[in-house]
């Protein structure tokens, strides 16, 4: 199986992956696996998507109406 490496990791995100490790009970290897494939599906999901298609119409009138028809006023 391939391997992966990662170097310099600072060590406050070590402590808080091993703290993470341990609360599911898993080695540090098996919690970065987990998290790791975790990506790895949302990735997929995000692959998966139809791409948003946008369609507009128009919302001018039909006919055109003046002030007179609206207001009934001639204008004054």
């Amino acid at each position: 199986m391939p391997a992966v490496h990662v170097r310099d990791v600072p060590p406050e995100v070590l402590t808080a992956l091993k703290r993470r490790a341990r609360r599911h009970h898993r080695s540090l290897q098996g919690e970065l696996r987990e998290l790791l494939a975790a990506v790895a599906q949302e990735e997929r999901r995000d692959e998966q998507v139809p791409p948003l298609v946008l369609r507009f119409s128009s919302a001018a009138p039909t006919t055109s109406w003046g002030r007179e028809e609206i207001y009934g006023d001639d204008g004054r």
